[in-house]
């Protein structure tokens, strides 16, 4: 209960103040909140709709999920191998800052307004903060342990699996948890600009046939897959990660 009450005041704040705009402004480009709840059940028993959503979350998962193992792979090499690092970073550098949306009508041209150009910015809006933070938390394994390892024996490889990547994990999780978020928007974004089918999609027909009230429909939608993507990959990471939580709760109690 004290986990779901602050979520649920914010979310009620947020309800009272879309209410107090739509009745203070007077806008018909401003619904009342509750007509926005009110078309979603519609919205979503359309197939189209339905269908919609579908596309998008298929090509986020897909470009996430390659911008996932390449990201991990080339961080922690970037991570175990100085020449690697003097490499690849100048180039990271300079594709980081770049809005992933600004590539659009380039990757367009490229591969058209299908599949292929909306995964590809998918993938490159996902795979930078995912390499970033494998190669700083492969970069951060002390190399006392590594040397050690590799005295007793152990081959290049069993260092990577045995050593490195399990304490590097924490850092990777932070990485492929601002990567969903960026999937999900670049995701949208894509569709916005090459408009053929999904969410984004779904979103600009509704506001040029002034349907008001399914436009934001669509973003509470929006909202939810966000909403419910990190609360999924927070329930993963902590699986995975119950040595590095329970680690830290004893360091704090022995402290």
């Amino acid at each position: 209960m004290s986990r779901a009450l602050p979520p649920f005041l914010a979310g009620l704040a947020l309800i009272a103040m879309w209410e107090w705009a739509h009745r203070s402004l007077g806008l018909s480009g401003v619904p009342s909140p509750f007509a926005a709840f009110a078309a979603l059940p519609e919205l979503l028993s359309e197939r189209s709709s339905f269908a919609d959503v579908m596309h998008s979350l298929r090509r986020m998962f897909i470009g996430y999920g390659i911008a996932a193992v390449f990201g991990i792979a080339l961080g922690l090499l970037m991570g175990t191998s100085e020449i690697a690092a003097k490499l690849f970073n100048p180039l990271i550098m300079m594709i980081y800052p770049i809005p992933k949306a600004a590539l659009m009508p380039i990757l367009m041209i490229w591969l058209g307004i299908g599949d292929a150009s909306k995964i590809l910015v998918i993938f490159l809006g996902a795979s930078l903060p995912i390499i970033y933070h494998a190669w700083q938390g492969a970069k951060s394994v002390s190399s006392t342990v590594v040397w050690s390892a590799a005295a007793m024996g152990m081959g290049s490889t069993s260092r990577l699996f045995r050593i490195i990547l399990p304490a590097a994990l924490p850092e990777i999780f932070i990485g492929l948890r601002t990567g969903l978020i960026l999937a999900l928007i670049t995701m949208v974004v894509s569709e916005i600009v090459a408009r053929s089918n999904g969410i984004g999609n779904l979103l600009f027909n509704s506001m040029d046939m002034a349907l008001y009230d399914r436009m934001f429909a669509t973003i509470i939608i929006i909202a939810a897959m966000g909403y419910l993507l990190d609360l999924t990959f927070e329930a993963i990471r902590t699986y995975f990660l119950r040595w590095a939580d329970t680690r830290d709760h004893i360091e704090l109690t022995a402290g």
